[in-house]
């Protein structure tokens, strides 16, 4: 097993420049959606880390949309396939190369297929035949594909697998393994289905699209990461890890390992290069159901209490539900609710969403208790609601 340390020259001004470049196109890719900002948050640190990542959830919670569209900020070649029980290996992997194969060669064309991805999204993966999933499982692991006489480096960031639930054929487990973090959706909550209505009787949103650099500040992020000191949080690591495995949480030596990946792309990804228990907060992810992941965020609760993330603000607050977490969500969301009202044409009102994030805030914080820029942040919402 790798040690995913090396030495880093990433300058500290440099790293958190790139942090910021990714929670702002993750944030942008978020904003299409109603309750999904915790996926394409996650999609995000799997790419940093070089890990894969599950989503599971009932038909229609829109997971195919939320990965769509943070693929389409980040930039790079997206490869996109629903899986069914028939689908041949040649409509993932390429066709036989037809002139090769006059010439007694098996090679394949992957142009525009998924070995030549460097962000994948495969619906219903648990449904891919075995020859599928065979070759998958050796695109995952060592991103190189392997078919015939092709063998070729796979650009490969991260492969995002959907589902509707998770499969119960154990010949399924070892395939289903790759995807170290996984995030489990339900339908919408009662409290915002006015949100969800609204947004449905609007004309599609495109899928935006990054202006700037954000592979290459993925990929930066992503050497960061594999550089990131983890030496102060290891032992903070372990516990967690020791109290998952005592409360009945299945973590394997391989994911155990794996962590690490997520640890350290969470402090990357929050512009530092050495990892803190700030950082724990993904831990959960690793928590192969919907109750192992509520079990272990109970199990490591005053070990994440203080976890949250910049950059990854919702998904901080989920994973940990942390008053950090939720203090440095409730600033973004209130940030970037001040700059759109901003901006809005005249004869245009956000007033409705500046007062339910006032509410929220209050509702979360006693004023005694809000941290100095959460506090910074409610003073300008006051300040925008108020008439003149």
């Amino acid at each position: 097993m790798t040690d995913i340390r090396t030495s880093s020259e990433t300058p500290p001004a440099a790293l958190r420049q790139d942090a910021e470049l990714i929670g702002a196109a993750v944030a942008a890719a978020g904003r299409g959606t109603v309750d999904r900002e915790t996926v394409a948050e996650v999609v995000a640190l799997c790419a940093v880390a070089g890990e894969h990542l599950l989503v599971v959830g009932p038909p229609g919670t829109a997971k195919s949309q939320a990965v769509r569209r943070v693929a389409g900020q980040l930039g790079g070649r997206y490869f996109e396939y629903l899986l069914g029980r028939f689908t041949e290996p040649n409509e993932l992997f390429g066709p036989v190369d037809l002139r090769g194969l006059r010439e007694g060669r098996v090679e394949f064309e992957t142009a525009g297929m998924l070995p030549e991805a460097e962000i994948a999204f495969l619906d219903e993966v648990f449904l891919g035949s075995t020859a599928v999933l065979n070759t998958l499982l050796g695109l995952l692991n060592e991103r190189v594909f392997r078919r015939g006489g092709t063998v070729l480096a796979s650009p490969l960031r991260v492969c995002v697998g959907a589902a509707n639930h998770l499969p119960e054929d154990p010949a399924l487990a070892a395939f289903a393994d790759r995807f170290l973090a996984r995030v489990f959706v339900e339908p919408v909550a009662d409290a915002r289905l006015e949100e969800l209505l609204e947004a449905g009787r609007q004309p599609a949103a495109p899928v935006p699209t990054g202006g700037a650099d954000l592979l290459g500040a993925l990929d930066r992020l992503a050497a960061a990461a594999r550089a990131c000191d983890l030496d102060a949080v290891t032992p903070l690591l372990a516990t967690a890890l020791r109290r998952l495995r005592a409360a009945g949480v299945p973590v394997g030596d391989r994911r155990a390992v794996r962590s690490q990946r997520l640890v350290a792309a969470a402090a990357v990804l929050d512009g530092r290069g050495a990892a803190t228990a700030r950082d724990l907060w993904v831990l959960p992810l690793i928590a192969p159901t919907a109750d192992t992941q509520a079990l272990a965020r109970d199990t490591l609760g005053d070990l994440i209490e203080k976890a949250a993330n910049e950059s990854l603000a919702h998904a901080a607050e989920e994973l940990s539900r942390s008053t950090a977490a939720r203090a440095e969500r409730l600033a973004r969301t209130g940030a970037a609710l001040l700059a759109e009202h901003r901006d809005l044409p005249e004869g245009r009102d956000s007033r409705l969403r500046l007062e339910a994030a006032l509410r929220e805030i209050d509702a979360g914080f006693a004023p005694a208790d809000l941290p100095a820029a959460l506090a910074g942040i409610r003073a300008e919402l006051v300040a925008a609601v108020t008439p003149s």
